[in-house]
């Protein structure tokens, strides 16, 4: 089998789907190998398939690094609004064979992540305003 070029393939998914920037597709790979060291680490240096919400950490730990405060706007500049767009994203490059997926794999796995204000905007909060944002929460939550 002929191995798929990752840019002619970033332009197949694009011209049925122009959701999402070239970039996106790129930073998803980038993610998904900072997700794999990360988890090979913890497995001694062991290889093995990346569940969608190990994925979803993954991608929130190198997005913040990669783009620190201005994650959110980032993502959002290439047309990721919330986790279920990384599942659209995953799914894909599932489809052209960039990705590979297991029977228990689907795009529900990344229905239920992270709010993004949360992971990527209230890192870089000043301490008071996270106190007073997780009170007031707390206050519309009872």
């Amino acid at each position: 089998m002929q191995e798929v070029n990752f840019d002619e393939a970033v332009e197949q998914i694009f011209a049925k789907d122009p959701r999402y920037a070239r970039d996106a597709y790129v930073f998803l790979r980038e993610a998904l190998d900072f997700t794999q060291k990360f988890i090979g680490k913890e497995n001694h240096g062991k290889v093995r398939h990346v569940t969608g919400q190990e994925l979803l950490d993954g991608i929130r730990q190198f997005a913040l690094v990669q783009f620190g405060p201005m994650t959110k706007t980032v993502l959002e500049e290439w047309g990721i609004k919330n986790c279920r767009d990384f599942g659209e994203l995953v799914f894909n490059m599932v489809e052209i064979s960039l990705l590979a997926k297991t029977e228990k794999d689907s795009r529900e796995d990344f229905q239920d992540g992270y709010d993004f204000t949360d992971a990527f905007c209230k890192p870089f909060w000043p301490q008071g305003k996270v106190d007073s944002a997780d009170a007031a929460a707390k206050t519309v939550a009872h």
